[in-house]
């Protein structure tokens, strides 16, 4: 029996070992809802995401041949259910101040310092009067938001 001790102990550390691994290795939550910078100092607000998971809010963006230079544009759009903790989604933004509509698509991740961002790709699509200038009217790019924090709010 004294034999058997090591042997033991060492056959419960091999069936611990991919469990203790594996809590190490789950990404942390990230949550699409609340208020997000850009780059250019816009800001998104997501409303909490609905159980049939639809995103709504807003995105600001300053806007210097404006009058009151911040407009407001509605979003709408929806994020996948099927991935909890660094979710895809995709949303759209009809712009107040322009002739265009943007398509986001990206995913919402905790980087290595606890931070949420969102990854996001874009197409910005313009009005044209004419379709020999549609070839100018589709802009493609990218963004990555920040969580805004609580004392920017």
């Amino acid at each position: 029996m004294v034999h058997a001790t090591p042997f033991l102990l060492v056959l419960s550390l091999a069936m611990l070992a991919p469990a203790l691994s594996a809590r190490k290795s789950t990404p942390a939550q990230c949550v699409l809802d609340g208020r997000w910078t850009d780059d250019q100092s816009s800001i998104m607000t997501i409303e909490p995401v609905s159980a049939e998971c639809d995103l709504k809010g807003s995105y600001v963006r300053d806007v210097p041949e404006t009058e009151n230079k911040l407009v407001e544009s509605p979003l709408l759009g929806y994020r996948d259910c099927t991935d909890q903790t660094q979710p895809i989604f995709g949303f759209t933004v009809n712009w107040k101040s322009s002739d265009s509509v943007t398509v986001f698509t990206g995913q919402c991740f905790v980087g290595e310092d606890g931070k949420e961002v969102l990854r996001t790709m874009w197409l910005l699509r313009s009005h044209e009067d004419s379709i020999k200038d549609d070839w100018k009217a589709t802009k493609v790019g990218t963004t990555v938001f920040t969580r805004q924090s609580q004392e920017e709010e």
